[in-house]
């Protein structure tokens, strides 16, 4: 296998437009190699690309760890860097390998939906802006060209005051999510929900924010009619790891207690 150890940004994206498969902490990749579902011929490491490592104000680049997520992100993206692996693949996996894996159970997926985010990516002709919605497009792909590199997580710059993500799973820790999810809610009541792994991409209950946003002081009836709508609107499948019926019912109820968190 050939290597590339580029140390500046234009090299890093000049291998990859060449053909190169980009690595950065391996836990995704490294996974389908020892299980043989990829081969690459040509790597490219993106450690010692400190670029990618920079992180200035909304803008997080897709070097940046878990495990500083944790210490250092917004509430919401912070609680989900927690529940990434073990402390040792937080201190090794980056939120660019995260988004570009683009798995539907990814957990930081439903912060980038409900905060509205962009995906930045290069390539030799230049950068653009790629909104989360456009971005991911199913189950591990994405609308990233082949000869580009996600180089950045962009925010708005203003986020919702109150923000808080949670998960459900099999079991407490090291586990893939059967539902994870964001509920953030502004100073002026707008209300977002976003959901992972329980349509083929992240995706916003946009009925349920709807209903809820326009409730200055909701009560528990509004709190039932919310987790009844997103549970509604999730697209869940029956897998391995739990059911569609499951799915729909844990969004509703993992949706509601999430809001009262940011209502109290």
């Amino acid at each position: 296998m050939l290597a590339h150890h580029p140390t500046t940004l234009t090299a890093a994206v000049d291998a990859v437009a060449a053909g190169a498969t980009p690595l950065a902490g391996g836990t995704d990749l490294m996974v389908e190699v020892n299980a043989g579902a990829a081969r690459p011929t040509e790597v490219v490491g993106l450690r010692r690309v400190e670029e990618l490592r920079e992180w200035s104000g909304a803008r997080i680049g897709a070097g940046v760890t878990w495990r500083r997520i944790e210490r250092e992100g917004p509430r919401a993206l912070a609680q989900a860097a927690r529940t990434v692996g073990s402390p040792q693949i937080r201190n090794a996996a980056t939120i660019g390998g995260n988004v570009a894996t683009a798995s539907p159970a990814g957990d930081g997926h439903p912060f980038l939906a409900a905060v509205d985010a962009s995906i930045e990516l290069a390539s030799p002709s230049g950068t653009r802006l790629v909104g989360w919605h456009e971005f991911f497009t199913g189950v591990k792909r994405t609308s990233r060209r082949a000869d580009e590199l996600v180089v950045a997580v962009v925010l708005p710059e203003v986020l919702p005051a109150r923000q808080e993500f949670a998960k459900v799973g099999v079991r407490n820790a090291m586990v893939i999510s059967t539902v994870c999810a964001v509920v953030t809610r502004g100073e002026d009541g707008a209300t977002t929900v976003a959901l992972g792994s329980v349509a083929p991409t992240p995706i916003r209950a946009w009925g349920a924010e709807e209903m809820i946003s326009s409730v200055a002081r909701p009560g528990p009836q509004d709190l039932a009619e919310f987790a009844r709508l997103v549970s509604e609107e999730v697209r869940p499948i029956t897998d391995h790891r739990s059911t569609e019926e499951y799915r729909r019912h844990a969004s509703g109820v993992l949706a509601r207690r999430l809001l009262e968190r940011c209502l109290g």
